[in-house]
């Protein structure tokens, strides 16, 4: 008997213990989706949900004052100079897409850890400075206008940036990427740097963040943006994409059906 009804006892215990299993397996997924729905407020949950993108909206600058703005479309049209072709950082919308940014989380750094001590590191180590980038454009732009403001054309005092020659614009920059203009109460290499980098994020990001307008930037490089499947074109190289890029908003010719 005893060896008979072993079996039966040792199934029974397997039972339980997967009933045991189960129903802890059943508590905790029920907790946590009980707890996701105090989070979301709602199932099932999306992505992004939560930050959808924000359309940027024409308007009056948002951050800039009217001087900084035309020393910034300025400093954006020499990066990214205007061709027959394709237009430069200004009308491309670099300066639109700098200035919204700097009024949300990136120029404010948001989520990110900068809490002291605060010391000079090397390159690889990104920004060691409790100024965040709004502060940093802030205080490089009017560094710079001053220095403009100092400098002599012809026995005669210049202006701001945006009211020199280009040629002179392109002799500042490369002194500020050289290091062979200083700013008084900025770093003006650090500056050009941070300005190289957001001005090249305007140019291509997508236009719903107020740069690469109309697309510019994708078209000049046939990039097809947010497209659905373009898988049949990734292995063709030296071909040029025979269709017109699409944004996450998607294209304005387009309309519901």
């Amino acid at each position: 008997m005893l060896v008979r009804d072993a079996p039966n006892l040792e199934l029974d215990m397997t039972i339980r213990r997967r009933d045991l299993l189960t129903g802890t397996v059943v508590a905790l997924v029920s907790e946590r989706l009980a707890s996701a729905e105090v989070v979301s407020g709602k199932l099932p949950w999306n992505p992004d949900s939560a930050t959808p993108p924000q359309p940027v909206k024409p308007g009056p600058w948002e951050f800039f004052t009217a001087e900084e703005a035309a020393t910034v479309e300025a400093l954006v049209d020499r990066l990214i100079p205007p061709d027959a072709q394709t237009p430069g950082g200004k009308d491309a919308g670099c300066a639109v897409f700098i200035d919204r940014q700097l009024t949300g989380g990136y120029g404010h750094q948001e989520g990110l850890y900068n809490l002291p001590p605060f010391h000079d590191g090397i390159e690889q180590q990104g920004p060691q400075s409790p100024k965040g980038p709004a502060d940093m454009y802030r205080a490089a732009i009017a560094a710079l206008n001053r220095y403009c403001r100092t400098q002599s054309q012809n026995g005669q005092n210049s202006g701001a940036f945006d009211t020199l020659p280009v040629a002179r614009q392109d002799e500042i920059l490369r002194g500020l990427e050289s290091k062979a203009i200083s700013l008084e109460g900025a770093d003006g290499k650090k500056f050009f740097e941070l300005l190289l980098k957001d001005t090249m994020q305007g140019f291509f990001a997508d236009p719903i963040y107020g740069g690469n307008r109309d697309m510019c930037a994708w078209k000049m490089i046939g990039f097809p943006g947010a497209r659905y499947d373009y898988r049949d074109w990734i292995t063709r190289h030296n071909e040029r994409y025979p269709y017109p890029p699409v944004g996450i908003r998607g294209r304005r010719e387009w309309t519901p059906g």
